[in-house]
């Protein structure tokens, strides 16, 4: 089994494990983007399946209860980048295959997705995401949680409608895994002095497992052989991780207006995320002091000063490096995959998941 190198932060420890069977590790000529002339191939060669989801999504949010399509369609409507549903029809289409039963299950990953937003902003407290009022800033909380519940109950539906036994395994293990990823969180939440491992643990618990679950499905519906299988599901385990990683670096080098969320929200829930992690491991006693003290307390008026030693300290630049290394991996285990403009269009997603500033 590989391991997350822990070059990028040293000396901190690492044995957060990702999975990488040795047949997987990067051949002396490792996979290129052979496409440089579309800057987003991935979603142009998904657009009509997006277009086609959107249909199956909108369709499936009836329900006979007003509330319930109120909220439903409010956070749907918000947009996102629904990274995990592309990566099941990308997967999918590079494995051959075209059955509309990928459209169904793209939609039951991003209802899963859209459920567990609902919760997490009423257990974070937060009240702007993607740029407008978070469900329960609009509606309430116990209106958001229900209504999350309900997202929950018809992806539920929505997945045994398929008669595959081995989707709805996927899928159950995953929601069950992401659930226990926010107890996880919760029980980190103003805790300065977790390990990384911990840390780490928490993403690969909440984040990267409707990731790596979203790529598995790809390849579950292809028919794909076991091998092929778990290197789609290593592919989404390692983007979604990288995924993560630039989420919780952006929370201190991006702007409110790119991101669609309040800078800073990370520390004022109390999250010891990557780069302070970093910053309290690579600065002075008082710099460590101060963020100790703000993780503690969530407390948010120092964030500027906190800003400035994340950067200093290099902390910034060494998560990024843990999200390139991750990619790296990623493009490790697309090798099994066919060489197709899917392929490749896997490939740019990957890359383009840490370059990203929203």
């Amino acid at each position: 089994m590989g391991a997350l190198s822990a070059s990028f932060y040293n000396p901190l420890p690492v044995t957060f494990a990702v999975r990488v069977a040795p047949r997987l590790c990067p051949s002396d000529r490792p996979l290129r983007v052979t496409d440089t002339s579309t800057p987003a191939l991935y979603r142009s060669l998904s657009a009509d399946d997006m277009a086609a989801v959107d249909q199956v999504i909108h369709q499936r949010l009836s329900s006979r209860i007003a509330l319930v399509n109120q909220i439903s369609h409010y956070i749907v409507q918000a947009g996102g980048k629904r990274v995990r549903p592309m990566l099941l029809l990308l997967i999918a289409r590079a494995l051959g295959c075209d059955s509309t039963e990928r459209h169904e299950l793209a939609a039951v990953v991003e209802f899963i997705h859209t459920a567990t937003l609902l919760h997490d902003d009423v257990v974070d407290e937060s009240d702007l995401r993607r740029g407008r009022k978070t469900a329960n800033a609009m509606f309430g909380n116990a209106a958001s949680v229900l209504v999350g519940d309900f997202l929950y109950s018809r992806a539920f539906q929505m997945m045994v409608s398929t008669n595959r036994l081995r989707v709805m395994a996927v899928l159950a293990e995953a929601t069950n895994v992401i659930a226990e990823g926010e107890v996880l969180q919760l029980m980190n939440m103003h805790d300065p002095d977790i390990s990384v491992d911990d840390y780490l643990r928490v993403i690969e618990y909440k984040t990267a497992k409707l990731f790596e679950a979203s790529a598995r499905l790809g390849a579950v519906i292809s028919d794909a052989s076991p091998e092929v299988e778990e290197a789609c599901a290593g592919y989404g385990r390692t983007v979604g991780t990288a995924f993560q990683l630039i989420d919780d670096l952006l929370d201190y080098e991006g702007t409110t207006a790119e991101l669609g969320k309040n800078i800073g929200d990370d520390l004022r829930e109390g999250k010891p995320t990557l780069p302070l992690l970093v910053a309290m491991q690579r600065g002075t006693p008082a710099q460590r002091e101060l963020i100790r003290h703000a993780i503690e307390h969530g407390e948010v008026e120092k964030m500027p000063e906190i800003v400035a030693i994340v950067r200093d300290t290099g902390a910034l630049e060494a998560t990024r490096e843990a999200a390139r290394e991750q990619v790296q991996r990623a493009q490790a285990h697309l090798a099994l995959l066919p060489d197709t403009p899917w392929r490749q269009a896997l490939l740019q997603l990957s890359f383009d998941s840490i370059g990203r500033s929203n």
